[in-house]
């Protein structure tokens, strides 16, 4: 109706567009039918010229949902996806012990695997675990959770197979330290070791050997962790060590790690029994440059002070005092002295003053990132000496501290690089003060209790703020972008087409919160 007839090569371009878009695969060879249930013009799979590589590398972009109805859709696409599934989860309840021969000859490239079963269910059994490791033989990362059922000798069977694993994390499991050393004596690659209420422990006699490979081990919440001394203490290629909440006296563990010829660069204390003699041990690793010492009542000054003299390579410090006041500006003077290095600095519920913190400001020249958490002698005086001093400073949290908007004010003439602030629970601050600086300051991130908005800074320094913008591809929603212009709405249909780029911002680059949470992968098999 009053429309000019398309042309013949518009025609044309129609219908090849209908044509690769139009057809539902139905059937292995491609075969489609139209909405007349009629078969089509074409009963071409346009996916069979796609390689298998190249399938599966879109198959990676679908949650796991998607691509179990995927790996229906043809037998084709079902030996791809199982081919090219390397990580897998399962509900590991003994109901499941029967479908383990053919769940691995459909996934038998698998090598992340996980385990988990719940505490009312009886778990896979030694012989389900020993089968999977003969099906499985390529595995390099492993997580059993309340695998109760499972025991030291099904450990043993499942180690001799499994040389090449890289990653073992166990929790809430009954075997114990046999076990935990047959995976030290033959899996000769492993590199990360993580131990979370292994009972089988709680009253070993063994010990856990040394490993020759091992670079990570953290042990959480453990009744008899003080088994795995000989491991911690003698492993030379040891990095990282965290302990977290494991229950007896830690100090002479700490003692023998500092006696001999530690590697160890990343050290985190948190809920221990570990006094100014643990930390004094510690001082002596001096190759030390991350230190978490959190929630430990019995640290104080003094040993911290030790750990500044001696650890001067010490690039991030956390320290969560708890309320005791046991370290203050004493044990801070001491790491602004001798700590030059110091990148990254949190202090919770440590009273420092201005006398510290304005030589911490002063002498560490490389602090990048601070935060200052739930401490009441950190007041403005202190907030106006860091904007002054503190050059190099990006980032800058501020919580529960007696601040007011004098002392924000400072921060928008100090800190010339500073460039994301967080500001939360100072009970004086006002929401005024944060629009202010906004203004003030156009490519600093402002985060303020009661906002409303997120604010993303453009690559040209522009600063934009997006409000309740929805995040797309978790749920395969399209988010609803307000716009005046075109360009908003079109960049609107390209998040909704394409979920799995949807929560990336590919126009602003958004500062992403600063805290860290804990590190457990998902769930879900991909």
């Amino acid at each position: 109706m009053g429309q000019a007839p398309s042309s013949t090569a518009e025609s044309t371009a129609r219908e090849i567009d209908l044509r690769l878009t139009s057809p539902v695969i139905v059937a292995g060879r491609g075969e489609s039918m139209d909405s007349g249930n009629h078969p089509a013009a074409s009963d071409r799979d346009y996916t069979e010229d796609l390689p298998g590589e190249c399938l599966a590398h879109v198959f990676q972009y679908l949650g796991a949902g998607d691509r179990k109805r995927c790996s229906l859709v043809c037998k084709r696409w079902l030996f791809v996806d199982g081919q090219n599934r390397h990580r897998l989860s399962l509900d590991a309840r003994d109901e499941i012990s029967s479908f383990l021969p053919s769940m691995f000859d459909r996934f038998d490239s698998v090598t992340k695997l996980a385990l988990r079963c719940d505490r009312k269910s009886l778990s896979l059994s030694d012989e389900a675990l020993v089968m999977i490791s003969f099906r499985c033989s390529n595995l390099t990362r492993v997580k059993l959770r309340g695998c109760r059922e499972i025991t030291d000798l099904g450990m043993v069977e499942f180690a001799k197979n499994c040389g090449n694993l890289k990653k073992l994390s166990v929790g809430s499991c009954n075997f114990g330290a046999e076990g935990v050393n047959a995976m030290l004596e033959n899996c000769k690659a492993l590199e990360e070791l993580s131990v979370k209420r292994l009972r089988g422990i709680h009253e070993a006699p063994e010990l856990v050997c040394s490993s020759s490979s091992l670079r990570s081990v953290c042990l959480k919440e453990l009744v008899n962790g003080q088994v795995f001394e000989p491991l911690v203490a003698n492993t030379r290629t040891l990095k990282t060590l965290k302990i977290i909440r494991c229950l007896g006296d830690w100090d002479k563990v700490l003692k023998t790690i500092g006696e001999g010829d530690s590697s160890l660069s990343e050290i985190h204390l948190e809920r221990l029994q570990v006094s100014d003699f643990g930390l004094s041990a510690v001082s002596k690793c001096s190759k030390v440059e991350t230190l978490h010492i959190v929630k430990t009542p019995e640290c104080s000054n003094y040993g911290l002070i030790d750990v500044a003299e001696r650890c001067k390579l010490l690039r991030k410090l956390h320290i969560d005092g708890w309320r005791t006041n046991r370290i203050g500006d004493e044990g801070l003077m001491a790491v602004a002295k001798n700590c030059l290095n110091l990148q990254e600095l949190v202090l919770i519920g440590v009273n420092a003053t201005h006398m510290s913190l304005a030589a911490i400001a002063s002498n560490c020249e490389k602090l990048e990132r601070l935060a200052l958490c739930g401490s009441g002698t950190i007041g403005d005086t202190e907030i106006a000496c860091i904007a002054k001093k503190c050059g190099a400073l990006r980032k800058f949290c501020i919580k529960g501290c007696a601040v007011s908007d004098l002392g924000i004010e400072a921060l928008a003439v100090g800190c010339p690089n500073l460039v994301k602030l967080k500001v939360k629970k100072c009970k004086v601050v006002t929401g005024e003060i944060g629009e202010w600086l906004r203004e003030r300051r156009r490519t600093l991130v402002v985060c303020m209790d009661g906002d409303g908005s997120e604010a993303t800074v453009a690559p040209e320094g522009e600063v934009e703020t997006v409000v309740g913008e929805p995040r797309v591809g978790q749920a395969g929603g399209a988010a609803e972008v307000g716009s005046g212009n075109g360009g908003g709405s079109r960049l609107a249909m390209i998040r909704s087409k394409f979920g799995f780029l949807g929560g990336r911002n590919l126009i602003t680059c958004t500062f992403g919160r600063w805290s860290h949470n804990d590190n457990d992968n998902g769930t879900s098999s991909t």
